[in-house]
Parts: C-alpha cells; sequence; structure tokens
C-alpha cells in the first residue's frame, strides 16, 4: 500500500521537461502503467498489478470498475480492444461486440416509425459483450482468478462514494429512467424526494450488480473445487452470465420491458480474437480494430496526409488544420457509406480503402482554397481489381466516375453551430478507455461502452442493457454494409489504437467521444510522431472536429444524423487572424476551451526502458504508475 500511495499520479499542473506547459504532469513508470477514465477505478488497476497481476489483469480490473460506475458504460454493453502480446510479438484484436438479436430488422424498426434504431431502451440493446471479452481475455492473456480481478469492482457494487458526474447524471435522465422500473429500483435512492439520485459523494451501494459479480465467482469457485483447470473455470462463469440464472434474468428483465433479446441470442453470441487492420505512417505501424468499428477511418486519413509535408505547415496553422479536416472528410465519407460487419455479406472493400494508391487519389481531391461540402465516399474496388457492386446507388446520390464532374450533395444543416447542441452532445457521446502495460511488454489498449444512463437495467442483475443498435442504419443508401439484421454487429464508433516502431511498441491510445474518437487520435499521435510533443503535451494539445459526417449516435429522424458541411470546433484560443482565414474558406466555427479529447495513452521509451503516460485534463481520466 506504501509503494500504491507513492506511485506518480496525474494531478498537478507543471512545465514538461520541453517547458510547454500542461495542466497534468507526464506520469512515470518503471514496472507498469494503468490510466483509465475514473480515478478510483485507475486504483483498481493499480492494486490488481500490486497482486501481481499482468497489464490484461490490470485492465480487466479497470474495465470492471469502470462499467461498474455506470455514468458512460455498464455491465451489458460491449468491449473492443487490442493486445500487444510480448511473446509472439504480435497485435491481435478482440472482437467483444454484442449483436442485434431474433427480430432486430429494418422492417420491424420501420414499422414502429423510426427512420434509425432508438437511442435508449431496451430496443437500443444488443447482446451484452463485455462479460465475454473481459472473461476471454483473462482466460487466455491473463494470469489471475476471476475472484482476484472483479475484486475491486465487487467492493465498489457493495458501496461506493459516488461522483457527482454519475449522480447528476442519473438526476438528469429522471424522465427516461422512469419508464423502466428496475432502473427507478437502483438509481433513485431518495424516491418522491426534490432530488431523488443520489448525491455527490454518498455511497452508491448496488445489492442486485453485486450479486450477479457473486454468481460469476461462485461459477469459477465450484469449478475449481471439482477439479477443473483456471480456464474451464473462468469459462463456467462465463457459461453461466451467457446459458445460466444470470441470462434467464436477464432475458425475462428485458422481455418484460420490451426487449428482443432471447436465451438462444445469449448462447449463440461470442467474442471473437480478430487480425487487425494496419497501415505504415512514416516508418509506423498503426494498428485498428476492423471495420466494424471506425477504426480504420484513422488508417485512411494518414494514408492521405501521408502525401502532405505536414510538419512544414506548423502545427495548427490553417493550412494544416485545412488539410486535416479535408483528410479526415474523405476517410469519413467512406467510413459512412463502405464500413459494417465483417461476417455478414457483402464484403467490404477494406484492401481498396487502405490501400496507398487510392490515398493518393482521394487526396489529390483536397481544395486548397476552401472547404468541399461536396465530398462524398470513392470508389475504392479498382484497387482491389473489382467493380463496385453499388455504382447506381452512388450514382443516384451524386456519385460521378469522373472527379473533375462529382457533385455530391449529401443534405446539409448549416443553421447550428453551438458546441452546446443536441447534435454536439451526440457527436462527443462519452465512453470511457482503458490503458495498460507492464515491464513484460504486455500492453492493452480498450475502448468499452453501452449501457450508459440514462440506462435500463434487465430486471434484477443490476446490468444496464446496451444501446448500440442506434448504431445501425435502416436505409442500405446510406450504408449497405451496416443495415441492421439480427445476429449482425453495428458498425459502432468504438477504437483502440497501438502503434508500433522498430518491432516495439510506439505507442498505446484511446479516447472517449463517439464520431470524434479517430479525429482526436489522429490528431494525437502527428502531435507526437511529426511534431515531437511528449505523451502528456499531445494529450492535452488543442485537436479540431469536423460535423461533415454522418452521426453513428442519436435521434431516430435522418435529419438528427446529417453531416454539418463545413462545420468545426476549435480551440478558444485560436488566433483571431487563423480564425478570419478558415471563415473565408468556407467553415462555420464554433469553440471550446478543451478540444484535446479525454485522450489516456501509455508511450514507450526504449532509450531507457521506462513507460510515459499521458491522460487528458479534459476529464476524468486518471493514471497511476510505478
Amino acid at each position: 500500500m506504501n509503494r500504491l500511495l507513492s506511485a506518480l499520479l496525474l494531478s498537478a499542473t507543471v512545465f514538461s521537461a520541453s517547458a510547454q506547459q500542461t495542466q497534468k504532469p507526464v506520469l512515470h513508470g518503471r514496472n507498469w502503467m494503468a490510466i483509465t477514465g475514473k480515478p478510483l477505478a485507475a486504483t483498481a488497476g493499480a492494486i490488481t498489478f500490486q497482486k501481481g497481476g499482468n497489464a490484461v489483469d490490470a485492465a480487466c480490473a479497470m474495465l470492471a470498475a469502470t462499467c461498474t460506475m455506470w455514468d458512460t458504460l455498464s455491465w451489458g454493453g460491449e468491449t473492443q480492444l487490442l493486445i500487444y502480446n510480448p511473446k509472439t510479438k504480435q497485435v491481435i484484436a478482440i472482437n467483444a461486440m454484442g449483436v442485434a438479436p431474433t427480430g432486430a430488422t429494418a422492417e420491424f424498426f420501420k414499422s414502429k416509425g423510426y427512420n434509425f434504431p432508438p437511442e435508449y431502451g431496451p430496443l437500443a440493446a444488443t447482446t451484452p459483450g463485455t462479460v465475454g471479452g473481459l472473461i476471454y481475455i483473462l482466460s487466455n492473456y491473463g494470469t489471475l482468478s476471476l475472484e482476484q480481478v472483479l475484486a475491486p469492482a465487487m467492493e465498489l457494487a457493495a458501496g461506493y462514494p459516488i461522483e457527482a458526474q454519475a449522480a447528476n447524471a442519473m438526476e438528469r435522465g429522471k424522465a427516461l429512467i422512469k419508464q423502466w422500473p428496475y432502473s427507478s429500483k437502483v438509481f433513485f435512492t431518495h424516491p418522491g424526494e426534490k432530488r431523488e439520485a443520489p448525491e455527490a459523494g454518498e455511497i452508491f451501494v448496488q445489492k442486485d450488480l453485486l450479486a450477479t459479480l457473486s454468481k460469476l465467482v461462485e461459477a469459477e469457485k465450484k469449478a475449481l473445487k471439482q477439479g477443473k483447470n483456471r480456464k474451464q473455470a473462468l469459462m463456467a462463469a462465463y457459461d453461466r452470465f451467457y446459458k445460466g440464472d444470470i441470462a434467464e434474468e436477464f432475458v425475462r428483465g428485458a422481455k418484460e420491458q420490451g426487449g428482443l433479446i432471447t436465451m438462444k441470442d445469449l448462447a449463440n453470441w461470442k467474442p471473437l480474437e480478430e487480425k487487425p487492420l494496419m497501415v505504415n505512417y512514416k516508418g509506423i505501424d498503426v494498428y485498428k480494430m476492423q471495420q466494424w468499428t471506425q477504426g480504420p477511418v484513422m488508417l485512411q486519413a494518414l494514408n492521405i496526409l501521408e502525401n502532405f509535408d505536414l510538419k512544414s505547415m506548423g502545427y495548427n496553422s490553417t493550412k494544416y488544420i485545412h488539410t486535416l479536416y479535408q483528410a479526415m472528410n474523405l476517410a469519413f465519407a467512406d467510413r459512412d457509406f463502405y464500413y459494417g460487419d465483417p461476417y455478414f455479406t457483402p464484403a467490404e472493400p477494406m484492401k481498396g480503402l487502405l490501400s496507398k494508391a487510392y490515398a493518393k487519389e482521394r487526396a489529390q481531391l483536397i481544395r486548397y482554397d476552401k472547404n468541399d461540402a461536396n465530398i462524398g465516399p470513392g470508389n475504392p474496388y479498382p484497387y482491389e481489381g473489382k467493380t463496385n457492386p453499388y455504382i447506381n446507388l452512388l450514382k443516384s446520390r451524386g456519385f460521378e466516375m469522373d472527379t473533375s464532374k462529382r457533385n455530391f450533395a449529401p443534405k446539409h444543416d448549416m443553421t447550428n453551430n453551438s458546441p452546446k447542441t443536441e447534435y454536439q452532445d451526440r457527436l462527443w457521446r462519452g465512453t470511457t478507455s482503458v490503458e495498460a502495460a507492464d515491464k513484460e511488454g504486455w500492453v492493452v489498449s480498450i475502448t468499452p461502452s453501452g449501457g450508459w444512463l440514462p440506462a435500463c437495467i434487465a430486471g434484477n442483475t443490476g446490468i444496464g442493457m446496451s444501446q448500440r443498435m442506434q448504431s445501425f442504419v435502416l436505409d442500405s443508401a446510406i450504408n449497405p454494409f451496416n443495415v441492421v439484421a439480427p445476429g449482425k454487429r453495428p458498425r459502432v464508433t468504438l477504437s483502440p489504437a497501438l502503434a508500433l516502431k522498430d518491432g516495439k511498441p510506439y505507442l498505446s491510445s484511446a479516447v472517449q467521444g463517439g464520431d470524434t474518437q479517430d479525429q482526436n487520435l489522429l490528431q494525437f499521435f502527428l502531435n507526437v510522431s511529426e511534431f515531437g510533443m511528449n505523451v502528456q503535451q499531445a494529450s492535452e494539445a488543442a485537436n479540431i472536429n469536423t460535423n461533415q459526417l454522418w452521426l453513428s449516435l442519436g435521434g431516430t429522424k435522418t435529419s438528427d444524423r446529417e453531416p454539418k458541411a463545413g462545420q468545426m470546433l476549435l480551440n478558444s484560443n485560436t488566433p483571431e487572424a487563423i480564425r478570419t482565414e478558415l471563415k473565408k474558406m468556407g467553415y462555420n466555427l464554433s469553440f471550446g476551451d478543451r478540444t484535446s479529447g479525454p485522450i489516456n495513452a501509455i508511450f514507450f521509451d526504449w532509450k531507457h526502458n521506462s513507460l510515459w503516460g499521458g491522460s487528458s485534463n479534459h476529464g476524468e481520466d486518471y493514471g497511476i504508475g510505478w
């Protein structure tokens, strides 16, 4: 405990070694690093390292703790992560995204008057993936028991002093939460009073969730007593959640409130180990999840930007901002039309989308004098020797094969400029991130989510259901690869990143923020690789955001999701001269005091064999290193 209390904390305003001021110090560690979106959850990671666990164990403990603290995710959500395995020297991806349940079809949602699946409630829920993902990585890459890893989360469920952010979100979401009896039972500790949600600092107890987690541990312990090995015991806990009494109560509670998830849906689901996608940017191998996430957006943007001398432009100069904005728009236009679940047909043209030649073609579309409001998806199929089966669909939307005649013009609403609008809330919608690394070389980068407040709890499980169904589309004209279907994964925004240099870990990073995730991670990466910032400077540095994309999260009306061409978020400190130049180029500007996004990251210092941790000054994110 003394060692834990002596650990370096991300807390004070300091000047970095290069004299660029940051509001938090860079975090140094020799043995391990644990960073996540909640201080108590970072402590759970540190406790797990102190038990002798590796980075996978610590990441599982932090994931479990954040799921128990509610405001950004819960246990019924989804988890996606990248792991660097020092034994194989390979990066692997774990897909623990739930799927659309039985009956979830485009026709079903249209019959209820939706243009997109709903944002909240039982009909927004995919099957839960986080529990299965956690047990899978713990079983295959961790060292500790489920009981050891869940211990901090179970202590939190037994009662912890809730922070204002989560408590106030419960109170704000009162109208929705009162539709769901099991949520009301958990969240309203003062029923009938003016403030029904907990107060900040109140000890928040979750008896049902504690009982559920206890059942998982009981299943593991029972299997061990029967002579089962560690993996078999972990799978006993897995089976109890997805096939046993926990599953039965989850399904009963979901159906009672109008949900679609069945016992068969839970039993058939499983986490998947995948090969991540990768591009090389100037000697650095950058890894992202597959196209059921938005991760390839960052890879496409890097391929496009490799055609420019970004360093000579200068960090956040007018030319740099414009080039970055246009490159992101090109990548997002492809995301919005071509990304989807690779386990369903049709197959996404990822080889073409990630080819350097295609990126060069896309880069040539960038205009230097103004924003291009008509940018649409490209045609990557020739770059993998195929004919585009959706040319007619694209042509109906204004796509021209001859780029000189192209006039792709989606509907744009230029009237909504405030960063505090409902649109911006959907653009930035938060989750959390988990970063862990250890001296043995294990690295874990996670962006979990789902079941955020206001959450619908499934029966007496204490588990909030996912809301990720809203990321599907119902109209193939928007994206033929992402139309909802039973058993299918939605194309999500969740997108951890991991980079290797000279075959060794270089940067591990993740960020919350809906459609802005790969915008902020792209700029964080460039801050380090192009502009020489350390990991803390890069995580606090001012970013820009584009709104010229289809929202992945939001309302059920098409107008809620449509691109806002030319809209850009800038930092409030942007010089007036740059603002004026951007306005002349057709940009519609809004401003924020902190525009980095809540980035968490680890830099690997091979010269000194040490770890550098960075955690943005944007929110509650926090790190501990030793």
